[in-house]
Order: structure tokens, then sequence, then C-alpha cells
């Protein structure tokens, strides 16, 4: 795992760019899975102001909120078709998400998962740490060859949806990938800013690689690049630091 720290969020951000231009450039890469929530934003906005050539690619949501509205415009759908799929020039037949509609999200999440096995698998995946160490909603306790489900949400990410949508919905349960898709990817860009994703972080690096914290399954990935700012970074062993790439 490449650790990479910075003094605040933009300066993360404007390098965690870089190296995601860097992958998405690269011949071989094709299917790319992307994060909904407020971490990436501001990744997809610079590299949009890239204006690179990305139409090649197939774009994947990496999860959805289950019990919110198709049209709602904060789901991960929406947001993430207008943050990256018009932004970065994807067209919509390459744009591939997961149902919001309760009746309707595992069978989508499922066949979401089957069009990317089908596909050849991830090249790159973007993702956010949860303040509970989950990755996209695999929460806590989640196996790490798990598969494409519906699942409830621990409180502490009840809570964060309800931030999102500014109470107007609260989420208890979402619609993900499986952390075997997830692992599976060949490159792996993650971030974590905030004094609120500390713990999470230290568990990511520092901890057990287990259930407990599913973001420290990423221990074992041949690829991961985590970009941190100094708060997130701070509980981490001096070692980590010393081996980080950030400045």
């Amino acid at each position: 795992m490449n650790i990479c720290f910075y003094p605040d969020a933009a300066a993360a951000n404007a390098a965690a760019a870089e190296c995601l231009a860097g992958w998405l450039l690269q011949p071989a890469v094709r299917n790319v899975m992307v994060a909904g929530g407020n971490t990436p934003l501001e990744l997809y906005r610079r590299i949009a102001a890239q204006r690179l050539t990305l139409s090649h690619l197939n774009v994947f949501a990496l999860d959805e909120y289950v019990g919110v509205p198709l049209e709602e415009p904060r789901n991960c759908a929406n947001l993430l078709r207008h943050s990256v799929a018009d932004a970065w020039g994807i067209p919509r037949a390459q744009f591939f998400t997961v149902s919001s509609l309760e009746r309707d999200a595992l069978a989508s999440v499922q066949e979401h998962e089957r069009r990317i096995v089908n596909a050849g698998g991830l090249d790159v995946v973007v993702l956010g740490l949860g303040q509970n160490g989950h990755l996209g909603f695999n929460e806590p306790g989640s196996a790490e060859d798990s598969i494409a489900r519906v699942l409830a949400l621990e409180q502490s990410s009840i809570e964060a949806n309800r931030k999102w949508f500014g109470a107007d919905y609260a989420p208890a349960t979402g619609a993900t990938v499986g952390l075997r898709t997830i692992l599976d990817a060949r490159h792996v860009l993650m971030m974590a800013y905030g004094a609120h994703k500390t713990p999470s972080v230290k568990a990511m690096v520092d901890g057990p690689r287990d259930s407990r914290c599913p973001a420290s399954f990423l221990q074992g990935h041949p690829d991961t690049c985590l970009f941190l700012d100094e708060a997130a970074a701070s509980n981490l062993n001096r070692e980590h630091v010393m081996q980080s790439r950030g400045t």
C-alpha cells in the first residue's frame, strides 16, 4: 500500500488527480469504478478540468442508497452521471449504475457485478473511506470474498447518509458490489480527509487484516494508493509516515 499524506485535502486532491489521470490514460485501462459521496467530488472535478480523452472508458458506480427516488440528484447514479460521466465525456451507453428502488436494487446490483465480470474486471477503482472502515456499503463483518448484495447499514453509516441528504432521507440499507470485485481491481485509489477519519485510517493501515475493518483487506492489494491529509494520518505508526510518498 502506497501511503501518501499531504498538509491538507487540496494538496492531496491535486496529487490524487495526477495519479488517477496517469492510470486513466494507460492504453490497457478500460473499466473504471467510481464512488459517490462528498470526498471524491473535487478529484472528479480536477480530472474533468484536464479535458482528457476518456470516451473509451466504461464507468461503473460502486454502490447505491436504497429507498431514495430515482430522480433524486444526490443519489449515486445521478451524482456520478453529472460529476463523472457527463463531465469526463463518457458516452451514456458506457455508464452503468444500480437502481435505488427497494424492489429492484438486489437484481440490479447483481446484474451490475455480472456486467463487470463479463467486461474483464476492473482496471481502476476510486474509493472513499467510511468512518467505520467500510468500502462501498460493505460494512464491518463483510467477508473478503463477498459478492454484490443489499445489506443493512450500521448507525454511523445511516447518520452519514442523513447528513448527505440534508435530513430529507436517511437510507438504512445500501446496494453494493462485493469486496471480491473491489479487491480484484488492478489499481485502487483511496482518499480519506479530516480528523473524523483518523480511527478508520488507523484500522485500515495499522490494524489486523480482517472483517472488522473491510478497508484493511487492501493491505494485501498489489497497487493501492491511499491519499491522506495530515489530520487523517495523525495516528499512523511512524514507520508508515516515514514510508509515505507525500510531502
